[in-house]
């Protein structure tokens, strides 16, 4: 049975650092890429950052873009999200997903979690 959960979340002041961590279980396959999704209120979900568990493949989204920073430790099959300079724009519930490859898009992630909340404050 495959499980991907998140935790990480929380509240935090414009500036602020949060690192986010996604475990992932009973993948079905031996490499697979995971992403981070984020939604903001009354808004659509939008990846954020991926990685694959090979390492070689990372993509960010622009506006985060030196500020996340994804990686991997595949002895305990866990992502992580550190998040740096959060803005209020970061507000949102962040969900984490996996899939067999790395594809900019929620089509490609057949396996998601139920999502952490990140609040960000001015």
């Amino acid at each position: 049975q495959v499980q991907v959960v998140e935790s990480g979340g929380g509240s935090v002041q414009a500036g602020g650092s949060l690192r986010l961590s996604c475990a992932a279980s009973g993948m079905p396959y031996t490499r697979y890429c995971v992403a981070w999704f984020h939604q903001a209120p009354g808004k659509e979900r939008e990846e954020v950052a991926s990685i694959s568990t090979t390492g070689f493949t990372k993509y960010y989204r622009s506006s985060v873009r030196g500020r996340f920073t994804i990686s991997q430790d595949n002895a305990r099959n866990t992502v992580y999200l550190q998040m740096n300079n959060l803005q209020s724009e970061d507000t949102g519930i962040y969900y984490c997903a996996a899939g067999a490859y790395c594809s900019v898009g929620a089509e490609a992630y057949n396996y998601w979690g139920q999502g952490t909340q990140v609040t960000v404050s001015s």
